[in-house]
């Protein structure tokens, strides 16, 4: 039994009786088979919805008098329904893939990692006005929140090498950097969690060649917005504790040998768990699911996958930094020798709380996080979908949904 939910209208929020269907409203014919939700409510859509009882989820018994595509040649290759290619009749035979429709930012069949990352650079590309805006708005509101919070919190600390401290002056000052850095961290998740949820629905409109404006996003986005921020904690909330089990008790025991054997099985399970949940955030917000259901739903897509998944998120990650540094970099030199006070403030630790590093710092961030943020989120929200396409024929729908009529019933 195929228990997928389908494509949800950006915007919706049906309730999970709504989204999973009631089987006294389902027409006798469908066999109890799952219906994919229609889009409503928005001219976009397509109107040319098909009937009740002629569509099933993949994995689903078709009813007998649901009308089959016609069979493709045996030679080349030929588009099968959900997505599926045929490979060439037999040896020596060569076909081609014939081009998939493409209303959006991808093909509507299984991405390549090209692509996936293309239609994540497209979207910022094609939708700047209304991705750019979230992105600067919150990375501003993060790094002035950031700099307030290390000038401020760190203004007060001795200078000088940790050798010159007294072991009182050392502890606090390694208390304030902690306690800067846990609350650096707490904002910059906040402000991720913000732009992840907004992002999202651009992405699942422009999927579609369909635009979002921000006020449009925001919209469609804030009734998931407490969900993703749980999510967010409990993921966390989950490593932590995690970690308590493994470390803890060597830590306790004053054993260093257990506390290192804890943290070397603590660290792969972070990065197991991790890609794991990876597409827990995308599932949340565009099936209007719960936060236990957006986790088992990443839980089944990322199943069979989980290397692919991790390689991709890595190189993402890797790009990132990569983006990142060179943007930031120029600006923090700049900072420090044009108004820090040079290599001297490196050494006695006053470039952490002068004005001119923190600033410039915090404008190379802002331009990094500006081009950052949609490139990560955008690869999360594809994956997700690519996932949905090779398990669930997720492209039919989508298709149905951009207004492509008969998408998967014929051969061309």
């Amino acid at each position: 039994m195929n228990d997928s939910p389908g494509w949800a209208t950006p915007g919706s929020s049906p309730s999970d009786g709504d989204r999973q269907g009631n089987p006294a409203d389902r027409p006798a014919s469908d066999g109890g088979a799952h219906q994919p939700a229609r889009p409503t409510g928005d001219p976009k859509w397509s109107a040319e919805q098909p009937p009740p009882g002629q569509w099933s989820s993949p994995g689903a018994t078709p009813p007998a008098d649901t009308p089959r595509p016609p069979a493709q040649p045996a030679t080349g290759w030929g588009q099968q329904p959900g997505g599926q290619y045929s490979y060439p009749g037999g040896p020596g035979q060569w076909g081609h893939q014939p081009p998939a429709a493409k209303p959006g930012i991808i093909p509507l069949r299984p991405l390549g990692l090209g692509e996936i990352l293309d239609g994540s650079v497209a979207t910022m590309r094609t939708h700047w006005r209304s991705v750019v805006p979230i992105t600067l708005v919150v990375a501003t509101v993060i790094q002035v929140i950031s700099v307030l919070v290390q000038k401020f919190m760190l203004n007060d600390l001795p200078l000088g090498s940790t050798e010159d401290m007294t072991a009182e002056e050392a502890i606090d000052s390694l208390g304030s950097t902690l306690a800067v850095s846990v609350v650096n961290q707490v904002i910059q998740v906040l402000g991720t969690i913000v732009v992840t949820a907004m992002l999202t629905m651009i992405f699942s409109r422009a999927i579609l060649g369909q635009h979002s404006s921000v006020s449009t996003a925001w919209r469609e986005a804030r009734p998931q917005l407490l969900r993703l921020i749980g999510l967010t904690l409990l993921l966390a909330l989950g490593i932590v504790l995690l970690g308590a089990v493994l470390v803890l008790p060597g830590a306790l025991a004053g054993n260093m040998g257990l506390v290192v054997v804890g943290f070397v099985a603590w660290v792969p399970l972070i990065i197991w768990l991790g890609i794991k949940f990876s597409l827990a955030s995308p599932a949340l917000m565009l099936e209007k699911s719960t936060v236990i259901k957006a986790f088992a739903r990443s839980s089944k897509l990322v199943r069979g996958a989980w290397w692919r998944i991790f390689g991709i998120t890595v190189l993402t990650a890797l790009i990132a930094f990569m983006v990142a540094f060179m943007i930031v970099a120029p600006f923090q030199m700049i900072g420090i020798f044009a108004f820090g006070g040079g290599l001297d403030s490196l050494e006695d630790g006053s470039a952490q709380t002068a004005w001119g590093p923190l600033i410039f710092s915090g404008i190379g961030l802002i331009i990094a996080q500006t081009i950052i943020m949609p490139i990560q989120s955008g690869v999360t929200v594809l994956l997700y979908v690519d996932q949905r396409i090779r398990r669930e024929g997720l492209d039919l729908e989508l298709a149905r949904a951009a207004g492509i009529e008969n998408y998967g019933t014929t051969g061309g």
